[in-house]
């Protein structure tokens, strides 16, 4: 995954109270991708470290520099080619998070369906971890998120909403911007205060949740 330097502070900062509504669906534009990247640091920090522990235990030189080749590929712009690198990495922990990262890079290109198809056969893979199939398959409902109908992307997200599910908020929040998008906003509101709602819904979120409600509420009088 890359790096981004970009804080939660620097991005609300952008913005401006009197350009509320035009700037969150900008900053969306912009970063989507990365506020669903802040939600998985530490899931993806804790499978990197397995496959840290995995490359220390199997003392494969050989797999880390792959891995590391491949990243390099990915960063640079070259995601289809580091695709083809990570997939030809053994089955291991580096390889699955590749995968993951070479996705990534391909949404950062503007390559949605070829994102989109890789994650979609990370969620698919069986033997990849739970955990990361579930990010993929998150990922993959962000990338759509500018562009799919809301069927879509509810089938996506739909086992994700439930109470008990660690990935409610996310699933949530961006379940809320396509129908912010398709101007469906009672159903927008309804996610937003689901997640405004939820005793355990983390303060970032919690944050953007505000801020699209602000925008929603009179929206949803209008109707």
């Amino acid at each position: 995954m890359r790096s981004h330097a970009l804080s939660d502070e620097s991005l609300f900062r952008e913005v401006d109270e009197e350009v509320r509504q035009e700037q969150y669906k900008k900053l969306w534009a912009r970063y989507g991708n990365f506020v669903i990247g802040v939600g998985i640091l530490v899931i993806l920090g804790v499978a990197g470290m397995e496959g840290w522990k995995y490359f220390q235990l199997k003392q494969s030189e050989t797999a880390g520099d792959s891995f590391f080749a491949a990243a390099e590929l990915a960063t640079g712009g070259k995601a289809a080619d580091a695709v083809k690198q990570f997939e030809a990495i053994d089955k291991t922990g580096f390889a699955d998070l590749g995968r993951l990262r070479a996705a990534a890079e391909l949404a950062t290109e503007g390559k949605l369906d070829e994102a989109v198809k890789l994650y979609d056969a990370i969620a698919a893979d069986a033997k990849v971890d739970p955990t990361l199939r579930d990010v993929a398959r998150i990922r993959a409902a962000a990338a759509l998120a500018d562009t799919a109908a809301f069927a879509d992307i509810e089938g996506r997200l739909k086992d994700f909403t439930a109470a008990t599910s660690p990935w409610r908020h996310m699933a949530r929040e961006i379940m809320a911007s396509v129908q912010y998008r398709l101007k469906d906003y009672a159903g927008a509101d309804k996610q937003v205060q689901a997640m405004l709602a939820d005793p355990e819904t983390p303060a970032t979120l919690r944050q953007r949740a505000n801020m699209m409600a602000q925008l929603i509420q009179p929206m949803v009088t209008a109707q």
